[in-house]
Protein backbone atom coordinates (compact mmCIF):
# COMPACT_ATOMS: atom_id res chain seq x y z
CA UNK A 1 0.00 0.00 0.00
CA UNK A 2 1.64 3.76 -0.91
CA UNK A 3 2.55 5.65 1.60
CA UNK A 4 0.17 9.02 1.78
CA UNK A 5 1.79 12.20 2.37
CA UNK A 6 0.26 15.43 2.59
CA UNK A 7 1.58 18.68 1.12
CA UNK A 8 0.09 22.15 0.08
CA UNK A 9 -0.68 22.89 -3.94
CA UNK A 10 2.75 24.57 -3.94
CA UNK A 11 5.67 23.33 -2.21
CA UNK A 12 9.30 24.13 -2.56
CA UNK A 13 11.79 21.40 -3.72
CA UNK A 14 13.79 21.75 -0.58
CA UNK A 15 10.60 20.77 1.36
CA UNK A 16 9.26 18.41 -1.00
CA UNK A 17 12.45 16.58 -0.70
CA UNK A 18 12.84 16.58 3.24
CA UNK A 19 9.20 14.70 3.01
CA UNK A 20 10.26 12.52 1.34
CA UNK A 21 13.64 11.87 2.85
CA UNK A 22 15.58 12.48 0.07
CA UNK A 23 18.44 14.63 -0.90
CA UNK A 24 17.19 17.39 -2.55
CA UNK A 25 20.12 17.55 -5.07
CA UNK A 26 18.87 14.12 -5.65
CA UNK A 27 15.16 15.57 -6.36
CA UNK A 28 16.48 18.28 -8.02
CA UNK A 29 18.44 16.30 -10.60
CA UNK A 30 15.35 14.15 -11.61
CA UNK A 31 13.70 17.91 -12.18
CA UNK A 32 16.88 18.74 -14.72
CA UNK A 33 16.34 15.78 -16.37
CA UNK A 34 12.77 16.44 -17.00
CA UNK A 35 13.44 19.87 -17.95
CA UNK A 36 12.63 21.29 -15.24
CA UNK A 37 14.97 23.92 -13.88
CA UNK A 38 14.73 24.94 -10.33
CA UNK A 39 16.69 25.57 -7.19
CA UNK A 40 15.91 24.15 -4.05
CA UNK A 41 13.55 26.87 -2.97
CA UNK A 42 11.68 27.26 -6.03
CA UNK A 43 7.78 25.48 -6.00
CA UNK A 44 6.41 23.39 -8.40
CA UNK A 45 2.87 21.87 -7.80
CA UNK A 46 1.67 18.93 -6.27
CA UNK A 47 0.79 17.47 -10.23
CA UNK A 48 4.60 17.76 -11.14
CA UNK A 49 5.87 16.57 -7.57
CA UNK A 50 3.48 13.45 -8.07
CA UNK A 51 5.15 13.07 -11.28
CA UNK A 52 8.48 13.26 -10.39
CA UNK A 53 7.93 10.73 -7.34
CA UNK A 54 6.93 8.32 -10.37
CA UNK A 55 9.97 8.63 -11.72
CA UNK A 56 12.24 8.10 -8.71
CA UNK A 57 9.39 4.59 -8.26
CA UNK A 58 8.71 5.88 -4.50
CA UNK A 59 5.85 4.23 -4.00
CA UNK A 60 4.42 7.61 -2.29
CA UNK A 61 0.58 9.24 -3.21
CA UNK A 62 0.91 13.07 -2.67
CA UNK A 63 -2.25 14.65 -1.39
CA UNK A 64 -2.95 18.23 -1.10
CA UNK A 65 -3.59 20.17 2.24
CA UNK A 66 -5.73 22.87 1.52
CA UNK A 67 -5.22 26.38 2.92
CA UNK A 68 -7.51 28.73 1.79
CA UNK A 69 -9.98 30.19 4.64
CA UNK A 70 -13.11 30.92 3.81
CA UNK A 71 -12.38 34.34 3.68
CA UNK A 72 -10.16 34.01 0.49
CA UNK A 73 -11.84 31.00 -1.31
CA UNK A 74 -11.92 32.36 -5.08
CA UNK A 75 -15.65 31.72 -5.97
CA UNK A 76 -17.15 30.91 -2.76
CA UNK A 77 -20.82 30.19 -2.81
CA UNK A 78 -22.95 31.88 0.11
CA UNK A 79 -26.42 31.70 0.66
CA UNK A 80 -28.42 34.95 0.80
CA UNK A 81 -30.31 35.68 3.37
CA UNK A 82 -33.97 35.54 4.05
CA UNK A 83 -35.15 39.16 3.80
CA UNK A 84 -32.79 39.77 0.60
CA UNK A 85 -34.27 41.45 -2.18
CA UNK A 86 -34.41 40.64 -5.69
CA UNK A 87 -32.00 40.75 -8.57
CA UNK A 88 -32.07 40.83 -12.12
CA UNK A 89 -31.52 37.95 -14.13
CA UNK A 90 -27.96 37.81 -15.75
CA UNK A 91 -28.34 36.31 -19.21
CA UNK A 92 -26.04 34.93 -21.63
CA UNK A 93 -26.66 35.09 -25.07
CA UNK A 94 -24.73 32.05 -26.64
CA UNK A 95 -25.11 30.32 -30.33
CA UNK A 96 -23.21 29.08 -33.65
CA UNK A 97 -21.80 31.53 -35.73
CA UNK A 98 -23.77 33.68 -38.03
CA UNK A 99 -26.75 32.67 -36.72
CA UNK A 100 -28.42 36.10 -35.32
CA UNK A 101 -26.87 36.42 -31.91
CA UNK A 102 -25.30 39.53 -32.24
CA UNK A 103 -28.13 41.73 -34.43
CA UNK A 104 -30.62 40.07 -31.96
CA UNK A 105 -28.32 42.11 -28.98
CA UNK A 106 -28.12 44.78 -31.04
CA UNK A 107 -31.91 45.19 -31.39
CA UNK A 108 -32.07 44.62 -27.53
CA UNK A 109 -29.57 47.36 -27.01
CA UNK A 110 -31.23 50.11 -29.78
CA UNK A 111 -27.73 50.18 -31.03
CA UNK A 112 -25.68 48.61 -34.01
CA UNK A 113 -22.36 46.87 -32.93
CA UNK A 114 -22.50 44.22 -35.54
CA UNK A 115 -21.21 46.28 -38.30
CA UNK A 116 -18.22 47.07 -36.28
CA UNK A 117 -17.80 43.54 -35.52
CA UNK A 118 -14.31 42.09 -37.60
CA UNK A 119 -15.29 39.39 -39.36
CA UNK A 120 -19.58 39.81 -38.16
CA UNK A 121 -17.93 37.94 -35.12
CA UNK A 122 -18.14 39.28 -31.54
CA UNK A 123 -14.55 39.36 -30.47
CA UNK A 124 -14.83 39.46 -26.58
CA UNK A 125 -17.27 39.75 -24.37
CA UNK A 126 -19.25 42.65 -23.41
CA UNK A 127 -21.58 43.01 -20.47
CA UNK A 128 -24.18 45.75 -19.88
CA UNK A 129 -27.77 46.48 -18.59
CA UNK A 130 -30.79 46.92 -20.68
CA UNK A 131 -34.82 48.25 -19.36
CA UNK A 132 -37.77 46.10 -20.16
CA UNK A 133 -41.56 46.43 -18.66
CA UNK A 134 -39.42 48.93 -15.74
CA UNK A 135 -37.20 46.18 -15.17
CA UNK A 136 -33.55 45.60 -15.47
CA UNK A 137 -31.42 42.59 -17.22
CA UNK A 138 -28.44 42.12 -17.48
CA UNK A 139 -26.75 40.55 -20.69
CA UNK A 140 -23.31 38.74 -21.52
CA UNK A 141 -22.58 39.10 -25.04
CA UNK A 142 -20.35 35.87 -25.74
CA UNK A 143 -18.25 35.33 -28.78
CA UNK A 144 -19.53 32.91 -31.55
CA UNK A 145 -16.63 31.65 -32.85
CA UNK A 146 -15.07 28.03 -31.46
CA UNK A 147 -11.90 29.95 -30.73
CA UNK A 148 -13.71 31.49 -28.14
CA UNK A 149 -14.99 28.07 -26.56
CA UNK A 150 -13.06 29.45 -23.10
CA UNK A 151 -14.85 32.87 -22.94
CA UNK A 152 -18.18 31.68 -23.60
CA UNK A 153 -17.47 28.79 -20.89
CA UNK A 154 -17.22 31.75 -18.43
CA UNK A 155 -20.18 33.52 -19.63
CA UNK A 156 -22.23 30.19 -18.78
CA UNK A 157 -20.70 29.52 -15.73
CA UNK A 158 -22.02 33.36 -15.15
CA UNK A 159 -25.37 33.68 -15.77
CA UNK A 160 -28.66 32.22 -14.81
CA UNK A 161 -29.81 32.34 -17.92
CA UNK A 162 -28.91 31.23 -21.10
CA UNK A 163 -30.53 32.14 -24.68
CA UNK A 164 -29.53 30.11 -27.16
CA UNK A 165 -30.02 31.40 -30.72
CA UNK A 166 -30.38 28.61 -33.60
CA UNK A 167 -31.38 29.93 -37.06
CA UNK A 168 -34.55 28.90 -38.32
CA UNK A 169 -33.17 28.87 -41.68
CA UNK A 170 -30.04 26.65 -40.46
CA UNK A 171 -30.96 24.10 -37.90
CA UNK A 172 -28.63 23.02 -34.74
CA UNK A 173 -25.43 23.14 -35.30
CA UNK A 174 -21.62 22.60 -33.52
CA UNK A 175 -21.83 25.19 -31.52
CA UNK A 176 -25.59 25.10 -30.67
CA UNK A 177 -24.43 21.77 -28.90
CA UNK A 178 -21.78 23.33 -27.57
CA UNK A 179 -23.69 25.94 -25.69
CA UNK A 180 -26.18 23.53 -24.55
CA UNK A 181 -23.67 21.68 -22.83
CA UNK A 182 -21.98 24.23 -21.53
CA UNK A 183 -25.51 25.51 -20.08
CA UNK A 184 -26.02 21.99 -18.64
CA UNK A 185 -22.66 22.71 -16.89
CA UNK A 186 -23.10 25.73 -15.02
CA UNK A 187 -26.70 24.62 -14.26
CA UNK A 188 -28.26 27.92 -15.90
CA UNK A 189 -31.74 27.85 -17.47
CA UNK A 190 -31.91 27.78 -20.75
CA UNK A 191 -34.62 29.77 -23.87
CA UNK A 192 -34.56 29.13 -27.08
CA UNK A 193 -34.64 31.86 -28.98
CA UNK A 194 -35.44 30.60 -33.18
CA UNK A 195 -33.57 33.88 -34.97
CA UNK A 196 -33.94 34.51 -38.97
CA UNK A 197 -37.55 33.40 -39.25
CA UNK A 198 -38.26 35.89 -41.87
CA UNK A 199 -35.92 34.68 -43.77
CA UNK A 200 -36.57 32.11 -47.36
CA UNK A 201 -36.42 28.51 -45.97
CA UNK A 202 -36.87 29.05 -42.08
CA UNK A 203 -38.66 25.94 -40.86
CA UNK A 204 -39.28 26.54 -37.01
CA UNK A 205 -40.94 22.81 -36.14
CA UNK A 206 -37.50 21.16 -37.97
CA UNK A 207 -35.23 23.51 -35.63
CA UNK A 208 -37.59 22.37 -32.68
CA UNK A 209 -37.17 18.66 -34.00
CA UNK A 210 -33.51 18.76 -34.26
CA UNK A 211 -33.44 20.11 -30.26
CA UNK A 212 -35.84 17.39 -28.93
CA UNK A 213 -33.11 14.95 -29.89
CA UNK A 214 -31.01 16.66 -27.59
CA UNK A 215 -33.33 16.00 -25.14
CA UNK A 216 -34.59 19.77 -25.31
CA UNK A 217 -38.80 19.69 -25.63
CA UNK A 218 -40.49 23.21 -26.57
CA UNK A 219 -43.11 23.66 -23.76
CA UNK A 220 -46.11 23.28 -26.67
CA UNK A 221 -44.75 19.79 -26.59
CA UNK A 222 -44.80 19.03 -23.55
CA UNK A 223 -41.49 19.75 -22.30
CA UNK A 224 -40.26 22.56 -19.88
CA UNK A 225 -38.09 24.48 -22.39
CA UNK A 226 -39.15 28.00 -23.48
CA UNK A 227 -38.59 28.44 -27.30
CA UNK A 228 -39.33 32.12 -28.71
CA UNK A 229 -39.39 32.39 -32.58
CA UNK A 230 -37.72 36.26 -33.21
CA UNK A 231 -36.49 38.33 -36.63
CA UNK A 232 -34.15 40.79 -35.77
CA UNK A 233 -35.09 42.74 -39.13
CA UNK A 234 -38.51 43.12 -37.91
CA UNK A 235 -38.66 42.55 -34.49
CA UNK A 236 -41.42 40.61 -33.96
CA UNK A 237 -40.85 38.33 -31.17
CA UNK A 238 -38.13 40.35 -29.07
CA UNK A 239 -40.31 41.36 -26.42
CA UNK A 240 -41.92 38.23 -25.97
CA UNK A 241 -38.55 36.75 -25.57
CA UNK A 242 -37.65 39.15 -22.76
CA UNK A 243 -40.96 38.39 -21.67
CA UNK A 244 -39.59 34.78 -20.99
CA UNK A 245 -36.34 35.75 -19.24
CA UNK A 246 -37.72 37.82 -16.53
CA UNK A 247 -40.26 35.19 -15.97
CA UNK A 248 -37.84 32.65 -16.34
CA UNK A 249 -36.16 34.90 -13.51
CA UNK A 250 -38.96 34.98 -11.66
CA UNK A 251 -39.55 31.41 -11.26
CA UNK A 252 -35.64 31.20 -9.90
CA UNK A 253 -36.47 33.66 -7.65
CA UNK A 254 -33.41 35.32 -7.79
CA UNK A 255 -32.14 37.48 -4.91
CA UNK A 256 -28.80 38.69 -3.35
CA UNK A 257 -27.70 41.20 -0.32
CA UNK A 258 -27.00 44.28 -0.67
CA UNK A 259 -25.76 45.23 2.52
CA UNK A 260 -21.95 43.38 2.30
CA UNK A 261 -19.09 44.14 0.50
CA UNK A 262 -19.32 43.13 -2.84
CA UNK A 263 -18.41 40.48 -4.42
CA UNK A 264 -18.21 38.69 -7.91
CA UNK A 265 -15.98 37.20 -11.30
CA UNK A 266 -13.86 39.29 -13.28
CA UNK A 267 -15.56 39.06 -17.24
CA UNK A 268 -12.56 40.69 -18.95
CA UNK A 269 -9.46 43.01 -18.58
CA UNK A 270 -7.19 45.74 -20.93
CA UNK A 271 -4.92 48.21 -20.93
CA UNK A 272 -6.60 51.78 -21.14
CA UNK A 273 -4.70 55.12 -21.79
CA UNK A 274 -3.92 56.99 -18.77
CA UNK A 275 -6.19 54.58 -16.57
CA UNK A 276 -3.70 51.52 -16.80
CA UNK A 277 -5.38 47.83 -16.37
CA UNK A 278 -8.92 48.29 -16.31
CA UNK A 279 -11.69 45.16 -15.82
CA UNK A 280 -15.29 44.87 -16.71
CA UNK A 281 -16.75 42.80 -13.47
CA UNK A 282 -20.11 41.47 -12.64
CA UNK A 283 -21.51 42.31 -9.21
CA UNK A 284 -23.05 39.04 -7.63
CA UNK A 285 -23.53 39.99 -4.13
CA UNK A 286 -23.38 42.56 -1.62
CA UNK A 287 -22.25 46.25 -2.45
CA UNK A 288 -19.21 48.11 -4.70
CA UNK A 289 -18.62 52.49 -4.00
CA UNK A 290 -16.64 54.72 -4.40
CA UNK A 291 -13.46 54.18 -2.75
CA UNK A 292 -13.82 50.59 -2.14
CA UNK A 293 -10.48 48.61 -2.10
CA UNK A 294 -11.32 45.57 -4.53
CA UNK A 295 -9.49 42.45 -4.75
CA UNK A 296 -9.21 40.57 -7.98
CA UNK A 297 -7.24 36.99 -8.17
CA UNK A 298 -3.28 38.15 -7.85
CA UNK A 299 -4.34 41.67 -7.99
CA UNK A 300 -5.96 45.02 -6.59
CA UNK A 301 -7.08 48.26 -6.98
CA UNK A 302 -8.55 51.04 -5.34
CA UNK A 303 -12.37 52.40 -6.77
CA UNK A 304 -11.28 55.54 -7.28
CA UNK A 305 -13.60 55.73 -10.81
CA UNK A 306 -16.17 52.92 -10.88
CA UNK A 307 -18.15 53.02 -14.40
CA UNK A 308 -21.61 51.12 -15.07
CA UNK A 309 -21.07 49.10 -18.45
CA UNK A 310 -22.02 52.48 -20.57
CA UNK A 311 -18.94 54.16 -18.99
CA UNK A 312 -20.92 56.72 -16.96
CA UNK A 313 -19.36 57.31 -13.69
CA UNK A 314 -21.84 55.98 -10.80
CA UNK A 315 -20.84 55.92 -6.68
CA UNK A 316 -21.95 52.37 -6.14
CA UNK A 317 -22.88 48.62 -7.94
CA UNK A 318 -25.09 46.20 -6.69
CA UNK A 319 -25.70 42.42 -7.53
CA UNK A 320 -26.04 41.29 -11.48
CA UNK A 321 -24.54 44.79 -11.92
CA UNK A 322 -21.63 45.26 -14.86
CA UNK A 323 -18.98 47.52 -13.58
CA UNK A 324 -15.66 49.28 -14.69
CA UNK A 325 -12.83 49.40 -12.60
CA UNK A 326 -9.69 50.80 -13.42
CA UNK A 327 -5.81 50.69 -11.56
CA UNK A 328 -5.08 47.74 -10.89
CA UNK A 329 -1.65 46.46 -10.07
CA UNK A 330 -1.60 44.07 -13.28
CA UNK A 331 -3.91 42.35 -15.56
CA UNK A 332 -6.98 40.36 -14.00
CA UNK A 333 -8.01 36.99 -15.39
CA UNK A 334 -11.37 36.00 -17.28
CA UNK A 335 -13.21 34.34 -14.62
CA UNK A 336 -11.17 36.03 -11.60
CA UNK A 337 -13.23 36.22 -8.46
CA UNK A 338 -13.61 39.59 -6.85
CA UNK A 339 -14.27 40.82 -3.48
CA UNK A 340 -14.24 44.09 -1.23
CA UNK A 341 -12.28 44.21 1.28
CA UNK A 342 -11.20 46.70 4.45
CA UNK A 343 -7.83 48.14 3.54
CA UNK A 344 -5.34 48.16 1.20
CA UNK A 345 -3.10 46.08 3.84
CA UNK A 346 -5.61 43.58 3.59
CA UNK A 347 -6.21 43.54 -0.26
CA UNK A 348 -2.30 43.52 -0.40
CA UNK A 349 -2.68 39.96 2.20
CA UNK A 350 -5.41 38.53 0.01
CA UNK A 351 -3.50 38.81 -3.60
CA UNK A 352 0.10 37.40 -2.20
CA UNK A 353 -2.45 34.03 -0.19
CA UNK A 354 -3.77 33.80 -3.79
CA UNK A 355 -0.12 34.32 -5.26
CA UNK A 356 1.39 31.65 -2.55
CA UNK A 357 -1.09 29.23 -3.18
CA UNK A 358 -0.39 28.53 -6.96
CA UNK A 359 -1.32 31.77 -9.37
CA UNK A 360 2.01 32.23 -8.96
CA UNK A 361 4.43 29.46 -9.90
CA UNK A 362 7.69 31.30 -8.56
CA UNK A 363 9.96 30.84 -12.07
CA UNK A 364 9.09 27.58 -12.54
CA UNK A 365 5.73 28.60 -14.46
CA UNK A 366 4.56 24.79 -15.78
CA UNK A 367 1.98 22.66 -15.50
CA UNK A 368 2.08 19.00 -15.06
CA UNK A 369 0.60 18.66 -18.16
CA UNK A 370 3.28 20.54 -19.91
CA UNK A 371 5.97 18.59 -18.07
CA UNK A 372 4.21 15.40 -19.14
CA UNK A 373 4.72 16.92 -22.67
CA UNK A 374 8.03 17.72 -22.26
CA UNK A 375 8.80 14.31 -20.75
CA UNK A 376 7.61 13.09 -23.96
CA UNK A 377 8.90 15.61 -26.24
CA UNK A 378 10.58 14.29 -29.29
CA UNK A 379 14.25 15.80 -29.35
CA UNK A 380 14.22 16.62 -33.06
CA UNK A 381 10.99 18.84 -32.54
CA UNK A 382 10.33 22.31 -34.35
CA UNK A 383 9.95 25.61 -32.72
CA UNK A 384 8.25 28.78 -33.86
CA UNK A 385 8.56 31.17 -31.59
CA UNK A 386 5.66 33.87 -31.30
CA UNK A 387 4.75 37.02 -29.07
CA UNK A 388 0.95 37.85 -28.94
CA UNK A 389 -0.89 41.37 -28.02
CA UNK A 390 -4.22 41.77 -27.35
CA UNK A 391 -6.53 44.25 -26.89
CA UNK A 392 -8.31 43.32 -24.23
CA UNK A 393 -7.52 39.85 -21.38
CA UNK A 394 -9.99 37.68 -22.65
CA UNK A 395 -8.84 37.62 -26.29
CA UNK A 396 -5.38 37.14 -25.43
CA UNK A 397 -6.31 34.03 -23.47
CA UNK A 398 -8.19 32.57 -26.62
CA UNK A 399 -5.47 33.27 -29.03
CA UNK A 400 -2.94 31.86 -27.11
CA UNK A 401 -5.36 28.79 -26.23
CA UNK A 402 -6.28 28.56 -29.72
CA UNK A 403 -2.51 28.20 -30.99
CA UNK A 404 -1.72 25.60 -28.15
CA UNK A 405 -4.20 23.69 -30.08
CA UNK A 406 -2.30 23.94 -33.26
CA UNK A 407 0.86 21.98 -32.39
CA UNK A 408 2.15 18.36 -33.16
CA UNK A 409 4.63 15.69 -32.12
CA UNK A 410 6.84 17.23 -34.55
CA UNK A 411 6.20 21.34 -34.46
CA UNK A 412 5.06 23.43 -31.59
CA UNK A 413 4.28 27.00 -31.15
CA UNK A 414 6.51 28.41 -28.11
CA UNK A 415 4.81 31.55 -26.95
CA UNK A 416 7.93 33.78 -25.84
CA UNK A 417 6.05 36.95 -24.42
CA UNK A 418 2.31 38.02 -24.53
CA UNK A 419 0.66 41.02 -23.18
CA UNK A 420 -2.01 43.41 -23.68
CA UNK A 421 -2.04 46.58 -25.19
CA UNK A 422 -0.03 47.93 -28.39
CA UNK A 423 3.20 46.34 -29.69
CA UNK A 424 5.94 48.53 -28.45
CA UNK A 425 9.60 48.66 -28.32
CA UNK A 426 9.85 45.55 -25.77
CA UNK A 427 8.34 43.16 -27.90
CA UNK A 428 10.53 44.20 -31.11
CA UNK A 429 13.75 43.86 -28.93
CA UNK A 430 12.09 40.37 -27.48
CA UNK A 431 11.27 38.90 -31.22
CA UNK A 432 14.99 39.86 -32.58
CA UNK A 433 16.46 38.19 -29.96
CA UNK A 434 14.21 35.23 -29.85
CA UNK A 435 13.62 35.05 -33.63
CA UNK A 436 10.16 35.26 -33.16
CA UNK A 437 6.88 36.57 -35.00
CA UNK A 438 4.69 39.85 -33.57
CA UNK A 439 1.14 38.90 -33.84
CA UNK A 440 -1.47 41.60 -32.73
CA UNK A 441 -4.82 40.66 -32.37
CA UNK A 442 -7.13 44.27 -32.74
CA UNK A 443 -4.04 46.08 -31.91
CA UNK A 444 -2.10 48.74 -33.57
CA UNK A 445 1.90 49.39 -34.07
CA UNK A 446 2.88 53.01 -33.78
CA UNK A 447 4.67 54.28 -36.97
CA UNK A 448 8.21 54.22 -34.85
CA UNK A 449 7.96 51.03 -33.67
CA UNK A 450 6.98 49.69 -37.70
CA UNK A 451 10.45 51.16 -38.08
CA UNK A 452 11.85 49.38 -35.35
CA UNK A 453 10.38 46.21 -36.69
CA UNK A 454 11.96 46.88 -40.19
CA UNK A 455 15.61 47.96 -38.87
CA UNK A 456 15.86 44.52 -37.15
CA UNK A 457 13.77 42.00 -39.47
CA UNK A 458 11.12 41.62 -37.17
CA UNK A 459 7.73 40.31 -38.73
CA UNK A 460 4.63 41.88 -37.47
CA UNK A 461 1.55 40.78 -38.12
CA UNK A 462 -2.24 42.07 -37.42
CA UNK A 463 -5.15 40.87 -37.52
CA UNK A 464 -8.87 41.59 -36.30
CA UNK A 465 -10.40 37.93 -36.72
CA UNK A 466 -8.93 35.33 -34.64
CA UNK A 467 -9.42 32.08 -37.21
CA UNK A 468 -7.69 34.67 -39.53
CA UNK A 469 -4.30 34.85 -37.55
CA UNK A 470 -4.72 30.73 -36.27
CA UNK A 471 -4.57 29.80 -39.77
CA UNK A 472 -1.20 31.96 -40.36
CA UNK A 473 0.60 30.70 -37.14
CA UNK A 474 -1.26 26.99 -38.94
CA UNK A 475 0.63 28.00 -41.96
CA UNK A 476 4.16 28.90 -40.42
CA UNK A 477 4.19 25.34 -38.39
CA UNK A 478 3.47 23.42 -42.03
CA UNK A 479 7.00 25.00 -43.40
CA UNK A 480 8.28 23.78 -40.12
CA UNK A 481 7.13 19.53 -41.20
CA UNK A 482 9.62 17.45 -42.69
CA UNK A 483 8.69 16.51 -46.22
CA UNK A 484 7.50 13.12 -46.61
CA UNK A 485 7.82 10.73 -48.78
CA UNK A 486 4.98 9.07 -50.26
CA UNK A 487 5.02 6.06 -51.81
CA UNK A 488 2.59 4.93 -54.63
CA UNK A 489 2.08 1.34 -55.86
CA UNK A 490 1.22 1.59 -59.57
CA UNK A 491 2.11 -2.01 -61.17
CA UNK A 492 2.96 -5.74 -61.25
CA UNK A 493 5.20 -7.32 -63.37
CA UNK A 494 5.75 -11.43 -63.74
CA UNK A 495 9.21 -12.54 -64.58
CA UNK A 496 9.42 -14.63 -68.09
CA UNK A 497 12.92 -14.19 -68.35
CA UNK A 498 16.10 -12.85 -67.28
CA UNK A 499 18.70 -11.87 -70.21
CA UNK A 500 21.62 -10.31 -68.46
CA UNK A 501 22.68 -10.07 -64.67
CA UNK A 502 25.61 -8.06 -63.52
CA UNK A 503 27.09 -6.73 -60.05
CA UNK A 504 25.21 -3.19 -61.04
CA UNK A 505 22.36 -4.54 -63.33
CA UNK A 506 19.87 -7.21 -64.47
CA UNK A 507 18.53 -6.96 -67.32
CA UNK A 508 14.82 -9.23 -67.87
CA UNK A 509 11.62 -9.13 -69.35
CA UNK A 510 7.97 -10.50 -68.67
CA UNK A 511 3.98 -9.09 -68.79
CA UNK A 512 2.33 -6.69 -66.64
CA UNK A 513 -0.26 -8.25 -65.18
CA UNK A 514 -1.56 -5.26 -62.99
CA UNK A 515 -1.22 -1.32 -63.47
CA UNK A 516 1.43 0.16 -65.51
CA UNK A 517 5.38 0.60 -65.36
CA UNK A 518 6.90 3.65 -65.86
CA UNK A 519 10.75 4.50 -66.34
CA UNK A 520 10.65 6.63 -63.48
CA UNK A 521 9.19 3.91 -61.05
CA UNK A 522 10.83 1.57 -58.56
CA UNK A 523 10.49 -2.30 -57.61
CA UNK A 524 10.46 -4.57 -55.58
CA UNK A 525 11.29 -8.00 -56.05
CA UNK A 526 9.27 -11.24 -54.67
CA UNK A 527 9.61 -14.87 -54.74
CA UNK A 528 6.15 -16.35 -53.25
CA UNK A 529 6.00 -14.69 -50.34
CA UNK A 530 9.51 -13.83 -49.54
CA UNK A 531 10.36 -10.24 -50.34
CA UNK A 532 14.31 -10.96 -52.33
CA UNK A 533 15.28 -6.58 -52.90
CA UNK A 534 13.75 -3.37 -52.47
CA UNK A 535 13.54 0.12 -54.44
CA UNK A 536 15.54 -0.95 -57.15
CA UNK A 537 15.31 1.52 -59.89
CA UNK A 538 13.84 1.10 -63.21
CA UNK A 539 17.17 2.68 -65.58
CA UNK A 540 15.58 1.39 -68.93
CA UNK A 541 12.13 0.16 -70.12
CA UNK A 542 11.42 -1.28 -73.40
CA UNK A 543 8.20 -2.52 -75.35
CA UNK A 544 9.62 -4.72 -78.18
CA UNK A 545 12.94 -3.50 -79.55
CA UNK A 546 11.59 0.64 -78.77
CA UNK A 547 11.99 2.66 -75.94
CA UNK A 548 8.70 3.08 -73.80
CA UNK A 549 7.99 5.50 -71.05
CA UNK A 550 5.23 3.24 -69.56
CA UNK A 551 4.03 0.08 -70.35
CA UNK A 552 0.43 -0.99 -69.66
CA UNK A 553 -1.98 -4.16 -68.67
CA UNK A 554 -1.41 -7.19 -70.85
CA UNK A 555 2.12 -6.33 -72.71
CA UNK A 556 4.96 -7.37 -72.88
CA UNK A 557 8.54 -5.38 -71.95
CA UNK A 558 11.64 -5.72 -70.98
CA UNK A 559 13.35 -3.60 -68.71
CA UNK A 560 16.84 -2.88 -66.81
CA UNK A 561 16.66 -2.87 -63.31
CA UNK A 562 19.99 -0.69 -61.05
CA UNK A 563 20.90 -3.03 -58.05
CA UNK A 564 23.95 -2.21 -55.33
CA UNK A 565 24.33 -5.51 -54.34
CA UNK A 566 24.35 -9.50 -55.44
CA UNK A 567 20.89 -10.28 -56.49
CA UNK A 568 19.73 -13.23 -58.89
CA UNK A 569 16.06 -13.21 -60.21
CA UNK A 570 14.59 -15.81 -62.02
CA UNK A 571 11.38 -16.89 -63.96
CA UNK A 572 8.39 -16.68 -62.21
CA UNK A 573 9.47 -14.02 -59.53
CA UNK A 574 7.32 -11.07 -59.08
CA UNK A 575 8.17 -7.37 -59.03
CA UNK A 576 5.65 -4.90 -57.38
CA UNK A 577 6.20 -1.00 -58.89
CA UNK A 578 5.75 2.29 -57.35
CA UNK A 579 6.39 6.03 -57.61
CA UNK A 580 7.55 8.11 -54.65
CA UNK A 581 7.36 12.01 -54.33
CA UNK A 582 8.25 14.14 -51.65
CA UNK A 583 5.15 16.01 -50.81
CA UNK A 584 5.22 18.95 -48.79
CA UNK A 585 3.26 18.11 -44.82
CA UNK A 586 0.34 20.32 -43.27
CA UNK A 587 -1.09 20.54 -40.16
Amino acid sequence: MAQSIEIENMITVGALADKLSLPATKLIGELFKNGVMVTINEKIDVDTAQIIVSELGLDVELKTKDKISEAVAPGAKKQHSADAPIRPPVVAVMGHVDHGKTSLLDVIRSENVASGEAGGITQHISAYQVQHNGRLITFLDTPGHEAFATLREHGAQLTDVVIIVVAADDGVMPQTLEAIRFTRKANSKMVIAITKIDKPGANIEKVKQQLAEQKIMPEEWGGDTVMVPVSSKTKEGVDKLLDMVLLVGDIEDLRADTNVPGEGLVIESHMEKGRGATAVMLVQRGQVSLNDFVVAGTTYAKTRLLQDSNGKNIKKAGPSTPIIISGFKSFPQIGDYFQVVASEKIAKEIAKTHIDIGSNRGNVDMTSSELLRLMNQKTNQHEFNVIIKADVQGSLTSVIDGIKTLGTEDVVSRIVGSGVGNINENDIVLAATSKAVVYGFQTSVPSNIKQLAARDGVSVRLFSVIYELLDDVKSELSQLLEPELITMPIGRLLVKGVFKTTKDEIICGGEVTKGVISLASFADVYRGDKKLASQLKVTNLKRGPTDAKEVQTGEMCGLSLAIGSKLEIQEGDRLEFFTQEIRQRSL
